[in-house]
């Protein structure tokens, strides 16, 4: 049994696909937004701060909810969650859609967070609950491309509607595309998804859910804030409390797994390498995967002058080689295993190095020059990020799946927010435009961004190796 629900002969696609939306739609939000920016600046007369605000607040409360999301469903049923969180992404889209102020935006956008961080880890759970064990590779390989698509797509998709203008309005669309999507995925989910809960969650653990929240929001926060506000005194302080927090919540959580409560994220599974190291290495690649697609569009927007939908243009060919590789993990892990991530982390590495070393020849800095290399990139992507879902929670207990995901879903996010708040240092630290001229100044930033993700890219390698093989999982 797995849950409530038998075991699987074989790929229940359909509920499969209905839920991978929710990944789509969640990821899609955090990128989409970032090329609205500039637009719903002018149109609502935002200062900094306050845009600041639209765009990462969605993110804080998104990472901060993630693992007691995951364990509501477990307790309360997977499919009702994924609908609740699914109606309340959608009525917060409604509500930014029509925002006449930054700070109705900026509300709507923390709910619209709330959302996400209840129906995102319902779908690593449903997808472990209605996919036999040899073919989770497949299923986290199609959905590691969902995601990727996702990531790389956002920015296309967002310029293609503000482009757009439909109606006159503007950046709205991008809030807008999120209803029709969202309505027929409540309506798909509740005909075809199976419910399922965890047989012995008992109670929310609401001392865990507090300490972990609190850890979490220390931590996230000055990430999100800190570039803007030039990392004072506080940032610093609340990164060293986050530490603190986080011993506390695990000392908590062992005093009530041994007086024989339900602790909100078990001890016991931070004991499967699988699990732990995965979380580290799914940090690492959100690390990369997330700060580089901003920083690369800032160099494009920004450096080159190209419009939003122009620079999601040089991302295409970089999409479509991300989803073609992404298929081919898929079928290459059941049969060669852990090999396919370690290709995967070298290749990518390999891929940054290239564009720095494009960048830094002397080549100017042109689409033509970067989009081989940014196809390279996403060669590296599609055989890593595909597999390592599969690493994390392929060994889980099906009744921990709910805040397993949780967890993979957090470490998804803080490793996004961790890895803009380092690349934003490196690359605007690296930004001389007034000495360089714009475009100079541009390309070698994103020389030097490239070498922190090479870096970063050869750290997740490392971590691809302490990963127990693979193969046995899927023969």
């Amino acid at each position: 049994m797995k849950g409530t629900l038998t075991a699987p002969a074989r790929i229940q696609w359909r509920p499969v696909s209905i839920v991978m939306v929710a990944s789509f739609m969640a990821i899609l939000d955090s990128f989409i937004v970032v090329v609205a920016g500039p637009a719903i600046q002018a149109d609502l007369g935002t200062s900094s701060g306050e845009l600041q605000w639209i765009l990462a607040g969605y993110q804080l409360t998104y990472a901060v909810i993630l693992v007691t999301g995951g364990r509501l469903g477990d307790m309360y049923g997977r499919k009702r969650i994924f609908i609740v969180g699914m109606a309340l992404f959608m009525f917060s889209s409604y509500a930014c859609a029509l925002a006449a102020t930054a700070v109705v935006l900026i509300v709507a956008r923390l709910a619209q967070g709330v959302g996400a961080a209840l129906m995102v880890p319902q779908v690593f759970a449903i997808i472990t609950l209605l996919v036999p064990s040899k073919q989770l590779p497949r299923a986290f390989g199609v959905l590691g491309m969902v995601m990727g698509l996702a990531t790389i797509g956002g920015q296309l998709i967002g310029g293609l509607l503000i482009g757009a203008d439909l109606f006159g309005s503007g950046w709205r669309p991008v809030f807008w595309i999120n209803i029709p999507i969202g309505l027929a995925a409540i309506l798909l989910a509740g005909r075809w998804i199976p419910e399922s809960r965890a047989a012995d969650a008992r109670r929310l653990d609401l001392t865990g859910v507090a300490v972990l929240s609190g850890a979490l929001f220390l931590l996230v926060f000055p990430l999100i804030q800190g570039h803007e506000y030039g990392w004072p005194w506080w940032t610093w302080t609340a990164l060293a409390t986050a530490i603190a927090a986080f011993v506390v919540f695990g000392y908590v959580e062992r005093a009530i797994g041994a007086r024989g409560g339900d602790p909100l994220l078990r001890p016991s599974l931070l004991s499967t390498r699988s699990f732990s190291v995965g979380l580290v290495l799914v940090l690492a690649v959100y690390v990369v995967i997330t700060s580089y697609y901003l920083v690369l569009s800032v160099a494009l927007q920004e450096g080159l002058g190209m419009s939003a939908l122009g620079a999601g243009l040089v991302y295409t060919p970089a999409a479509a080689t991300f989803f073609t590789f992404s298929l081919i993990a898929s079928r290459l892990v059941p049969q060669y295993g852990r090999r396919v991530l370690e290709f995967g982390a070298i290749i990518l590495a390999i891929g940054y190095a290239s564009t720095a070393l494009v960048l830094l020849s002397g080549l100017p800095f042109a689409p033509g020059v970067i989009i081989p290399t940014l196809m390279l990139q996403s060669v590296g992507g599609g055989l890593l990020i595909t597999p390592s879902l599969n690493a994390v929670l392929s060994r889980i207990n099906p009744d921990d799946a709910g805040i397993a995901s949780g967890a993979l879903s957090t470490a998804q996010q803080v490793g996004g927010a961790l890895g803009v708040a380092i690349i934003g240092v490196v690359f605007y630290g690296s930004l001389h435009p007034s000495a360089d001229g714009r475009v100079v100044a541009a390309a070698h930033g994103l020389a030097m961004s490239s070498i922190f993700t090479m870096v970063t890219a050869l750290v997740a390698a490392v971590l691809v190796l302490l990963l127990p093989t693979l193969r046995s999982q899927s023969s």
